[in-house]
């Protein structure tokens, strides 16, 4: 006797992209949509969707790839670390520092209200992690960001000074809406440098937010400088009304390197043994 044959039935139905479909998209610059077209078209039928929602869920989906896109181009030329982010912080227990202010800076009313950040500790507590991460949620809400560390900011200002391009570069500064300057005062400030720092601290006072971190205090500063009263009249704007987070506690390094030692005390033995 014949067996009956057996026909495995799809769970549902899956529309493929066509090639055709998939020609049109191209041409719209709308190929992101074939990426979840298909599963879109399986929910609109689970969930009896009219014509104009499922138009408008398309086109969300396509908005949400571009916001998505655009910010990790603009990141980058930023100068964001794309891993430096406050969802992959870690908020260590031996790290001491107001978690309250931290989640206030997260909303970013400074920056919209043109304040300065401070961000002070010792070295490797995650004073850079934290002040990219605030870049990044800037980025987000498409404001204007740039990183740089300290040195190479004063270094391209001086390069600009060399071929003509100091005014140019300076409003380019001035006009950024998030400037991250990071590891300031590590070394001391010449007269050059002590200058531009003014004159960047004085364009952008009350106007646009600057992000600032460092291993010394604003006292300090002064001491690292070559002009004690342009550095003054300095720190004074960028201190005034700005929102200083202190973090205190071991190096990252530090305790990375206590969680692997029980593994290298573990293969010293290993090889006292053999």
């Amino acid at each position: 006797m014949n067996q009956p044959s057996t026909t495995t039935i799809p769970a549902g139905p899956v529309d493929p992209v066509s090639t055709d479909l998939s020609r049109i998209l191209r041409a719209l610059k709308l190929s992101g949509l074939k990426d979840t077209l298909p599963e879109r078209l399986v929910l609109a039928r689970q969930q009896k969707m009219g014509h104009a929602a499922f138009l408008e869920l398309l086109l969300a989906d396509e908005l949400s790839r571009r916001d998505s896109r655009s910010a990790t181009l603009r990141a980058a030329r930023a100068g964001l670390d794309a891993s430096m982010r406050l969802e992959s912080w870690d908020d260590a227990a031996d790290l001491s520092y107001d978690r309250m202010l931290l989640s206030d800076l997260s909303t970013l009313a400074f920056a919209e209200a043109g304040h300065s950040v401070l961000l002070l500790g010792p070295v490797g507590v995650g004073k850079t992690h934290l002040a990219t991460a605030l870049g990044h949620a800037g980025i987000r809400r498409r404001m204007s960001v740039h990183f740089t560390r300290a040195d190479k900011l004063f270094t391209r200002l001086r390069a600009a000074r060399l071929d003509n391009s100091l005014e140019a570069e300076m409003r380019r500064i001035a006009a950024v809406d998030m400037l991250i300057v990071d590891d300031f005062a590590i070394k001391p400030l010449d007269t050059t440098e002590t200058n531009d720092f003014y004159e960047i601290v004085v364009e952008r006072h009350r106007r646009k937010s600057t992000i600032i971190s460092s291993n010394r205090e604003p006292a300090e500063w002064m001491a690292m400088t070559a002009d004690t009263l342009l550095a003054q009249s300095a720190i004074d704007r960028l201190t005034q009304g700005a929102h200083t987070l202190v973090i205190e506690g071991p190096s990252w390094r530090q305790r990375n390197t206590g969680n692997q030692r029980p593994n290298l005390d573990e293969n010293k033995e290993t090889r006292n043994a053999k």
